[in-house]
């Protein structure tokens, strides 16, 4: 047993509640640190899945798991984990909403079980839902906020945060209410914009929808998801999510002002506070957004071209930040965007032409 092993305070099984995309990664992640890992689910073909893809196992009959995960949808989040802290395990859940649980569980359990209750929530996702999604590397260096109540045991505060580790991912201790207020902010707000942004597009004649670009797949990429799910968590933080759009409704106003004003000024200093937001993001691994540059490349549709692109970019020696495609519906190729430190973005355009690529800035 190595040293790291032989100190950690995660030793036991994990049981995760819940074979969906995040529960499938979790115990994906976990079975590659090397827990033993225990997966059930309403739905038994998400367990058949889950299992085969080397997820977990079945729960032996009559044993306790020493932690409980549990990733079940956010009506039953609260059931789920009464129920669980009632076998005596720590037990955290995924869920997107931390403080309408925590109250909810409160009422259904004594103090004592409580104690052993600790909220988390990674920051991984996709649009796409279901054991089949689920990957081990989906918490990789991604931050995984955990939201302790003021009772929590530090013990399992501790169990939870190790779990965070072992799934690669960054704990970020945050209280239940401050966790809310950051996603309110970070995602329900924006997943909320992106939908009405998508919904415009209805109306749309279809001659109409063949200029889309990049730009509106960015913006209304998120709103693809479940609907069902993203209407459980919106709901479950409903109060801070309706204070905020009703701040967006002022700058809405705002902003309608200042198109109808001819000057201009008012429109452009509403688009400089825009392009102040998108430098607060932080960057890769927490640190300040990197300055960048573009560089497009026309990458030919056919097998093996995106590779071998990539594959050159790493002989000029350049890292790239970031990458998307948009697929020209006119011709038999990908507009490729390279995101790279502004510095270097002349210097790989340039070597790209000599290389025969069609590129530009």
């Amino acid at each position: 047993m190595s040293e790291d092993a032989a100190t950690r305070l995660l030793t036991g099984p994990v049981h995760v509640i819940g074979a969906g995309l995040l529960g499938t990664s979790i115990g994906l992640a976990a079975s590659r640190a090397g827990l033993t890992v225990w997966l059930s689910d309403a739905n038994a073909e998400h367990v058949r899945t889950a299992i085969g893809l080397g997820a977990g196992q079945h729960p032996p009959a009559g044993e306790t798991a020493q932690l409980v995960v549990v990733a079940v949808p956010p009506l039953h989040i609260a059931e789920v984990v009464a129920d669980s802290l009632a076998g005596g395990a720590v037990v955290t859940d995924v869920g997107s909403v931390k403080a309408l649980p925590l109250d909810q569980v409160a009422d259904r359990v004594d103090d004592a079980a409580l104690r052993r209750y600790v909220g988390s929530h990674p920051m991984a996702g996709s649009e796409r839902s279901g054991p089949l999604a689920g990957s081990a590397a989906l918490f990789d260096g991604r931050p995984w906020a955990i939201t302790p109540h003021v009772h929590a045991d530090p013990a399992a505060v501790r169990l939870v945060e190790e779990l965070v580790d072992l799934c690669g991912a960054v704990p970020v201790r945050l209280s239940p209410v401050e966790h809310d207020l950051a996603v309110a902010r970070t995602s329900h707000l924006p997943h909320l914009l992106a939908v009405l942004a998508a919904g415009q597009l209805t109306d749309a004649v279809p001659e109409h929808l063949t200029l889309s670009g990049q730009g509106v797949r960015d913006v209304t990429r998120v709103a693809g998801g479940d609907p069902e799910l993203y209407g459980q968590i919106i709901r479950g933080n409903r109060a801070t999510v309706a204070d905020l759009l009703r701040e967006v409704r002022g700058q809405l106003d705002d902003l309608i002002a200042a198109v109808d004003d001819a000057s201009g000024d008012a429109l452009e200093t509403i688009l400089d506070r825009g392009v102040a937001g998108t430098q607060v993001i932080p960057g890769k691994h927490g640190r300040p957004a990197l300055e960048t540059g573009q560089v497009y490349v026309l990458v030919p549709d056919h097998p093996g071209e995106l590779a071998r692109l990539l594959v050159e970019i790493g002989e000029i020696g350049v890292n790239v930040e970031d990458l998307r495609i948009d697929h020209d519906p006119g011709r038999p190729s990908g507009l490729v965007e390279l995101q790279v430190e502004a510095g270097a973005a002349e210097r790989l355009r340039a070597a790209l032409e000599d290389r025969n690529w069609t590129a530009h800035r």
